[in-house]
């Protein structure tokens, strides 16, 4: 009869981790199956870090890009950029300012702002702040 005991408790251990081995395979599957399906939507809708699903920003060019015409340059620093398209939103909010033509470094954190007219370093550090970031002078 004692026998018969640890045979059924061993048979009943038998079944529970076979039930925990079978869990924790179909929890990995799913898992792995989740991070498939994220990488591939961000392959198919572009976007970074900070622009979940969403399409990489287009550059806003500017038409006049000689130097000459820029007498006036200030360099900026600039907070909370965390990849690519974060550096071409804080540039893009920068080339809209009328006679303005920035260039954003992301690995330097900081943009150089060429001005034809001296404009306000707070306007432009208010197009970044409207933007989403951070900006001040260096």
């Amino acid at each position: 009869m004692l026998w018969g005991l640890q045979s059924m408790w061993w048979m009943s251990f038998e079944g529970w981790f076979m039930m925990v081995q079978t869990f924790i395979v179909i929890l990995l599957i799913a898992v792995i199956a989740f991070a498939i399906y994220q990488t591939v939507l961000k392959f198919q809708k572009g976007g970074g870090c900070c622009g979940e699903h969403e399409q990489p920003p287009k550059s806003i060019t500017v038409k006049d890009k000689n130097k000459a015409h820029y007498p006036y340059s200030i360099e900026l620093n600039i907070s909370g950029m965390t990849c690519s398209n974060c550096a071409k939103r804080v540039e893009n909010a920068l080339n809209t300012v009328d006679g303005v033509w920035a260039k954003v470094n992301f690995n330097q954190h900081s943009a150089l702002v060429r001005m034809k007219q001296e404009v306000d370093v707070k306007l432009l550090c208010g197009m970044i702040a409207k933007a989403g970031y951070y900006a001040q002078q260096k």
